[in-house]
């Protein structure tokens, strides 16, 4: 079992930066491919972010190209997620997701084996 815990929420100006971390625990997460999920209130859940096992894959979102940056360190067990020129559409809960499968595959409904429990991000002058 892998136990995934996000953390670096907040509240932000429009233009600004936060940094979240999702710390893994229980399992290892070398194993594992690292999604960065959000969802806003009345929308849909939108995958922005994906890194494989080793960090040398990363995906990202349209949305977000350019402005966020994923990371991992599996010696700490962590996987960040970097958000510069923050805007208020990117206003939602922030969840890391653990998964097996491929990066290719994590905006496919069911990628995720585990999750943690969301952080809110909320930017607003």
């Amino acid at each position: 079992q892998l136990q995934l815990v996000e953390s670096g929420g907040g509240l932000v100006q429009p233009g600004g930066s936060l940094r979240l971390s999702c710390a893994a625990s229980g399992s290892s997460v070398d194993y594992h491919n690292i999604g960065w999920f959000r969802q806003a209130p009345g929308k849909e859940r939108e995958g922005i972010s994906c890194i494989g096992r080793r960090g040398g894959i990363t995906n990202y979102a349209d949305s977000v190209e350019g402005r966020f940056t994923i990371s991992r360190d599996n010696a700490k067990s962590t996987v960040d997620l970097q958000m510069n020129s923050l805007r208020p559409e990117d206003t939602a809960v922030y969840y890391c997701a653990a998964d097996q499968s491929p990066c290719y595959d994590y905006l496919r409904a069911g990628w995720g084996d585990y999750w943690g429990q969301g952080t809110q991000v909320t930017v607003s002058s």
